[in-house]
């Protein structure tokens, strides 16, 4: 069975820091970029940041730039987000997604597996 499992969510205080991890199962994440996304409440879905199949690119979205770090370990067939810094608007559900091919994907609908999702609350 195909999954992509986030964990490393949590409460967090502003100024703080999180490792969410992208864990695959039932397929190799070596042939796939992955992105990671978040929605906030009332908000529509974002991207936040994107890998390609070998670690060699990476995009952030502005926001997230200098506070948000994105890698990955293929031979754990895992991908993490390193959030520091973190602000309350940071606040949001945090889903990881697979897309086929080396190149980190240009759409949305090119990610074919997609996580469930873990909470990030960053609050005093």
């Amino acid at each position: 069975q195909v999954r992509l499992v986030e964990s490393g969510g949590g409460l967090v205080q502003p100024g703080g820091s999180l490792r969410l991890t992208c864990a695959a199962s039932g397929f190799t994440l070596d042939y796939y970029a992955i992105g990671w996304f978040r929605q906030a409440p009332g908000k529509e879905r974002e991207g936040v940041s994107s890998i390609s199949s070998s670690g060699r690119s990476t995009n952030y979205t502005d926001s997230v730039k200098g506070r948000f770090t994105i890698s990955r370990d293929n031979a754990k067939n895992t991908a993490y987000l390193q959030m520091s810094s973190l602000k309350p608007e940071d606040t949001a559900i945090y889903y990881c997604a697979a897309s086929i091919g080396p190149a980190i994907a240009t759409y949305d609908y090119e990610y074919v597996y997609w996580g469930q999702g873990t909470q990030v609350t960053v609050s005093s």
